[in-house]
């Protein structure tokens, strides 16, 4: 086996901490991806700082935060010339470094085939995305099934993008990203260790579990939503409410929340069962002492929480992200302190002995494996397109485009009913937080602007620009 370990990051697209057994869910039972928290590390307090889909990941591939990135909404991805101002993605950086860097299902990369550092992908996009020809799409037509979104049954329609998917387990989207893991770690004969990402597209709606799972969950049995608070969210253009994959939401009732749930809890069932199957591979090859199986998702979703859908907002339902590392060595147990989503990539850095890039944000992850990582982050903090916000595991800030400000007591208000945002009492946490937040503004700007710094060399094509020598008193005469 080769002395550094091989890589595995399994990424669920839009998956909740709450709806896993090892996060205390009590509807649902996860036992393959609750053997990952028994046998590593299970992370209670990592956020997404950017809870969209293409913000999430673009930090995660480049360890930087979203302003820094520029990328702060899925309209945004990295300009193709990346690589010019010195921007190395983690895979391109394993690559160098003597891994074999593949991914595996969805990636939500612009243009949807960019390797972006890959060796090899085998590619199942966004759900939505139903005219590309990826892999998942070839598959579908070799067996007479093609890419639906579903919008075309009443029952779509009826639970606002639930629906039970005709096209068979076996030939389901998680299932064929699953499958295709398998086979490629059962054919993996390379001398050199592997850095495998797999993205699986569920549960990210629309929601369409397969009869074998919507039949295990009643939604009677599911969370009741978490309701409005007293100051409720209210976004330019809709912000979660709006109409999206066809769905208009404003009749959107507890009813069409909980079969939404029973659903999405369906769609986390089917991807435990590939975790199950991934790990059974890696153990029959005898890879999984010598894997760092890292397991988490981009960022959550509100399922109806808040009145609200979807994510693209930072109450934790949507910025709360389940984390599991499972390293060679490792003590594990379960860490409380704050960690935030793209601290992963430090870490994947850290097991391939790859030094961090100076401009990261990212940092080692405690209690995975790495000697060099700390405690833990002081504060997290976050942008998108719609806002931006601070969370220090205490109290959490948040600023939206639209003006609004929340201020929100995390121990005594969970769920995020009471907006102290005026509140005297609460001034202190408020301006405590304004400056952390507006430090982390102004460093992320600076930085995002620094490769467009212009230097002395660029306003003058005399060689002696810039020095004592060349300058003149002005105003004055200049001789002609």
């Amino acid at each position: 086996m080769p002395d550094r370990p091989n890589i595995l990051f399994i990424l669920p697209d839009q998956l909740r901490p709450d709806y896993l057994s090892c996060y205390g869910a009590q509807f649902i039972r996860t036992p393959h991806i609750d053997s990952l928290a028994a046998e590593g590390t299970l992370y209670g307090r990592c956020y997404s700082g950017s809870p969209v889909c293409v913000p999430a990941r673009v930090s995660l591939m480049t360890g930087m935060n979203a302003i820094k990135t520029g990328v702060l909404d899925n309209s945004h991805f990295l300009p193709p010339d990346y690589a010019a101002s010195g921007l190395r993605t983690w895979p391109e950086m394993l690559f160098a470094a003597g891994y074999h860097t593949a991914a595996i299902g969805k990636m939500h990369f612009y243009p949807w085939e960019a390797p972006l550092g890959f060796q090899e992908r085998i590619i199942a996009e966004d759900k939505i995305w139903i005219r590309i020809q990826d892999d998942y799409a070839r598959r579908l037509a070799e067996h007479g099934y093609a890419k639906t979104v579903g919008n075309d049954k009443p029952e779509y329609h009826a639970n606002h993008g639930a629906f039970i998917s005709d096209i068979p387990w076996d030939l389901s989207v998680d299932r064929f990203v699953g499958q295709e893991t398998c086979r490629y770690l059962r054919e993996y004969d390379r001398e050199e260790p592997f850095a495998l990402m797999v993205g699986f597209p569920g549960p990210h709606n629309p929601y369409d579990p397969t009869p074998e799972f919507a039949r295990l969950f009643d939604p009677e049995d599911m969370p009741a939503p978490i309701p409005e608070g007293q100051d409720p969210l209210r976004l330019g253009g809709g912000g979660g409410r709006r109409s999206w994959y066809a769905i208009e939401n404003a009749a959107f009732t507890e009813r069409h929340m909980r079969v939404m749930r029973a659903y999405y809890a369906a769609l986390v069932a089917q991807i435990d069962h590939e975790v199950g199957d991934i790990l059974s591979t890696l153990r029959e090859r005898g890879m999984l002492e010598n894997t760092v199986v890292i397991f988490s998702s981009d960022h959550g979703d509100y399922l109806g929480d808040h009145g609200l859908t979807g994510k693209n907002s930072f109450f934790e339902p949507a910025t709360r992200v389940p984390l599991l590392v499972r390293a060679p060595g490792a003590e594990g147990g379960r860490f409380e302190g704050l960690v935030e989503l793209t601290d992963v990539t430090a870490t994947i850095l850290g097991h391939a002995q790859v030094p961090l890039p100076g401009y990261y944000d990212s940092a080692p992850l405690p209690a995975a494996g790495l000697e060099a990582a700390g405690e833990g982050r002081e504060y997290v903090f976050g942008a998108l397109a719609s806002g931006w916000m601070v969370v220090d595991g205490e109290w959490k800030l948040c600023k939206y485009a639209n003006g609004q400000t929340m201020l929100f007591h995390l121990p005594s208000d969970p769920q995020e009913q009471h907006n102290l945002y005026a509140d005297p009492a609460a001034a202190e946490a408020f301006g405590r937080l304004d400056e952390v937040l507006t430090r982390e503004l102004v460093r992320s700007v600076r930085a995002a602007a620094h490769e467009r710094r212009v230097m002395a060399g660029s306003l003058s094509n005399s060689d002696d620009f810039g020095r004592v020598g060349w300058c003149r008193p002005y105003p004055g005469h200049v001789e002609k």
